[in-house]
């Protein structure tokens, strides 16, 4: 695992109040993960989210804070890559008179392959001595840092966005649900060495999903069992097929916590699969609507390489 102070370059902390374009837009050639999480500010519902990415230039995360309703940005700050000395700090803002505090330290967190710390690290907003959100395993460092004395009830993970890359298999790890089981995810695409590509989708190394005469099934959509949950599959490969240089496939797993029908008969099952007639374009917007609802959307954009 690598520390943090050896993925900085020499950039230092930008802080921005004014409109921004959504905190997830990364270059394709980034790796990066965005969690969003529907949170309490103010007594008001708004999103907040932090986005862990990794180019070229090394590492940065950026926490925005988005109101719920309008969508617009309240406030952002962006961790580039900088200086050690920025590797633990704090920001402010006044909120319709009130002070609202960003803090974080990750001058211990451990990396992986991925751009998203393992551990080793707190990223806090705090108002009113309340932790209106906290993430990261250094729960008690964040507490005893930023003063603050509880941490708001009702704040949810609910959607993580994944831009991955590989030339056939694509891995990442995934919680379906608060307090859930951690699973490796993996995504197995042949493409190119057989005369009729498949799919296939492993969690924790059991296959939940084979599809074969991918050229015919491009894209579809299925039900599993995770966690006692029924987690929807989307998939949508047609670039990876049919499109020319450098292209994305997208996933898209849905874990519904108001779904009536639970099965906890089986901790991971198979289900039947369907091929469907649209392309990511069209069930993007059930992505968006997902993350407003009960459930956890965990959407990953596979870029092939090589």
């Amino acid at each position: 695992m690598r520390d943090f102070s050896s993925c900085f370059g020499e950039n230092g902390v930008q802080v921005s109040d004014t409109s921004y374009s959504t905190v997830g837009a990364i270059k394709a050639s980034q790796n990066s993960v965005t969690c969003v999480f529907r949170c309490k500010l103010l007594a008001k519902s708004c999103f907040i989210s932090v986005v862990w990415s990794r180019n070229l230039m090394g590492q940065c995360v950026s926490i925005e804070i988005q109101d719920s309703s309008s969508h617009r940005c309240i406030f952002r700050v962006d961790v580039k890559p900088s200086l050690f000395s920025k590797r633990k700090g704090s920001k402010c803002l006044e909120l319709h008179s009130t002070k609202v505090e960003i803090c974080w330290d990750l001058s211990a967190a451990k990396f992986g392959s991925g751009p998203e710390p393992l551990e080793g690290y707190y990223i806090a907003v705090i108002s009113k001595q309340e932790m209106v959100l906290l993430v990261g395993n250094l729960r008690k460092e964040a507490f005893k840092k930023t003063g603050a004395i509880s941490l708001l009830p009702n704040t949810r993970f609910i959607s993580k966005k994944e831009h991955i890359s590989g030339k056939k298999v694509y891995c990442t790890k995934a919680q379906f649900c608060e307090n859930g089981e951690l699973h490796d995810l993996k995504i197995e695409c042949n493409t190119t060495t057989s005369q009729y590509p498949s799919l296939s989708i492993q969690i924790d190394a059991k296959t939940v999903i084979r599809i074969d005469h991918l050229h015919w099934k491009f894209r579809g959509n299925c039900e599993i069992n995770i966690d006692g949950l029924p987690v929807e599959v989307f998939w949508d490969v047609h670039n990876w097929l049919f499109g020319s240089g450098l292209g994305n496939a997208v996933f898209l797993f849905y874990a519904n916590l108001s779904a009536h029908k639970m099965w906890n008969s089986e901790p991971i099952g198979d289900a039947s699969c369907a091929a469907l007639p649209w392309s990511w374009s069209c069930f993007q917007p059930i992505g968006e609507s997902k993350v407003s609802g009960l459930g956890f959307s965990l959407i990953l954009y596979a870029w092939k390489i090589g």
